[in-house]
């Protein structure tokens, strides 16, 4: 199944809490409407867009209608597709020229961190990098174990310390490693503790000196993990990262039918950072990556 048909089932759960009542108040639509803006904007909404997301969307899709005299649903439906579309960017492949490059993978614990590391380096390794996996959150024993299971899964070579460890010594010696031996990609695993305490957030700056010191100039991505079921709350997640982590994408995962999957544009509109990819399943291959128009496509039409 492609990437249409994976966004289609994914996003089954959210069409049916906006789609047809979207698909009624547009084809209602003759002309210039107050009413019908606000019921537009309060659709997006509960598709969990972000009030000023959703804002921000109504007033450009009323200034469209204003400028280009739009008068049939269908007009007003394409001209909303394009202002979404263009709310998200280019989503843009991942910035991995050097040898080696570095992932760094962060999210609160349950977000599906573990997971989506195994499957990027499956794909990786598809790709025919050699690919290393760092298991930098020292702070529970199985997060390493499912990593290591990963590791074997996806053939990438494998750093691990006791548990307990200091997660950058953990990254200074899978630098090492990658070096020796010739990795393409290290892909480092962070701890996952709540977004709101500092020590997590002064782990991570430890571990990007580590980085900056023994790989200077080297490409790399910083990637967060968010759950999409968890809406708004995820913004608030994505916003104390970007502070503390320098973001440079967002995975968004389980968006396999529970997911308002609106929370993409509240993103990119408030972080003005890319969504990457998105998990909508289980199987290794259900990590793909994220195209905005097929996205914009099915959430719409």
């Amino acid at each position: 199944m492609g990437f249409f048909g994976k966004i289609k089932e994914g996003l089954s759960r959210t069409k049916q809490s906006m789609t047809n009542r979207l698909n009624s108040t547009i084809a209602s639509f003759t002309g210039e409407n107050e009413e019908f803006f606000e019921e537009l904007e309060e659709l997006l909404i509960m598709a969990d867009v972000g009030a000023e997301a959703s804002m921000d969307a109504v007033d450009r899709l009323r200034d469209v209608v204003h400028e280009r005299g739009l008068r049939g649903g269908e007009e007003v439906r394409g001209a909303l597709r394009e202002i979404l579309v263009d709310m998200l960017g280019e989503s843009g492949e991942l910035t991995l020229r050097t040898k080696p490059s570095v992932i760094l993978v962060v999210g609160v614990n349950g977000v599906g961190k573990t997971t989506t590391i195994g499957k990027l380096a499956m794909s990786l390794g598809r790709e025919g990098k050699k690919v290393l996996l760092a298991a930098g959150d020292t702070f529970r024993a199985a997060a390493a174990e499912q990593l290591g299971i990963w590791a074997q899964r996806s053939g990438a070579d494998f750093v691990r310390h006791e548990e307990g460890s200091d997660p950058a010594a953990v990254v200074f010696d899978a630098i090492s490693a990658a070096k020796a031996r010739g990795a393409d990609v290290i892909i480092v695993d962070t701890a996952g503790r709540l977004h709101n305490k500092s020590n997590l957030m002064n782990e991570l700056s430890k571990i990007s000196r580590v980085i900056d010191r023994e790989l200077p100039g080297a490409d790399r991505e910083t990637l967060l993990v968010l759950d999409a079921t968890t809406g708004q709350n995820g913004l608030m997640q994505a916003e104390e990262f970007k502070r503390s982590a320098g973001l440079t994408g967002i995975v968004l995962t389980k968006l396999d039918g529970t997911a308002k999957g609106g929370i993409v544009f509240a993103i990119a509109s408030k972080l003005g950072v890319p969504v990457r990819y998105v998990g909508v399943g289980e199987k290794a291959d259900d990590l793909i990556p994220f195209d905005p128009e097929e996205f914009v496509s099915e959430l719409v039409e």
